[in-house]
């Protein structure tokens, strides 16, 4: 018997599946490596993630953590993962947005009491095309199982992000004065804020919350959970040619004043 085969024996003993790992890890890399850039100076695999920063003056480094909450339950009701990841994604870069920075990269958590490779697949699959989306290197994680912390469907998602500004060219909301233009961009649903009470309201608590989820709503077009799992919008690529002009903004409600 291998070494790897006494550890993957004995982990399995634990509740932690070694080979599920290791295909999760397999598929990870490839969703990853579909982000970078020329700023990404290592591979996935490796304990950090380096990232190169340049053309900035003064550079300021901008960071944020967020998860997506609740949420993640009605993605787990429906077996749907990918768009929670997009969540994730948008939710963090539009926090830094509101600093005035460019994200430059992301890492994420996904914590699970069993590792299931095609479900950390569609999350990873979801963050990556955020990613893309908005100009950012998916340069790594953590991807943890944990049966004696979570149970069941039970899972964890979390995101890491980091961008840049330069010092000239902050976000502070401090140059707003009397007569500034107002201006409020229309969200694309709940994005990741009030699933609680959303839930609490549709009876999505009870054990049919599939079904209930399913159910078609004439007035929406969709079912209620094709509309309670639209992805957080991202507001960066529509309000970046404009940032120059922008004296402040506000994240939750997102007006800004120029």
């Amino acid at each position: 018997m291998t070494a790897r085969s006494r550890h993957s024996g004995a982990y399995s003993q634990a509740g932690v599946n070694i080979d599920a790992a290791q295909q999760t890890k397999e598929r990870i890399k490839k969703l990853a490596a579909s982000t970078f850039g020329p700023g990404v100076l290592s591979e996935i695999g490796l304990f950090g993630g380096l990232f190169e920063v340049k053309g900035f003056q003064e550079p300021v480094l901008v960071s944020s953590v967020d998860g997506v909450g609740t949420k993640l339950k009605l993605a787990a009701a429906l077996d749907k993962y990918d768009t929670i990841g997009m969540d994730l994604v948008h939710h963090c870069v539009n926090d830094i947005l509101t600093l005035g920075a460019q994200p430059l990269f992301f890492l994420d958590y996904i914590a699970m009491g069993h590792l299931h490779p095609e479900k950390v697949e569609g999350l990873v699959r979801g963050l990556a095309l955020a990613c893309r989306l908005a100009g950012c290197a998916l340069v790594g994680g953590e991807t943890a199982e944990m049966p004696g912390i979570y149970r069941g469907n039970d899972f964890d998602l979390v995101g890491f992000i980091i961008g840049v500004v330069s010092k000239g060219e902050i976000i502070t909301g401090r140059k707003i004065v009397s007569g500034d233009v107002l201006l409020g961009l229309p969200s694309s649903g709940l994005h990741t804020n009030g699933y609680s009470l959303a839930r609490r309201a549709f009876g999505l608590n009870r054990k049919d919350a599939a079904s209930r989820l399913n159910q078609f709503y004439p007035e929406l077009g969709r079912t209620l959970g094709e509309e309670l799992l639209e992805p957080h919008r991202c507001y960066y690529p529509m309000l970046k040619p404009v940032l120059p002009l922008v004296k402040g903004l506000a994240g939750q409600c997102h007006p800004f004043t120029i």
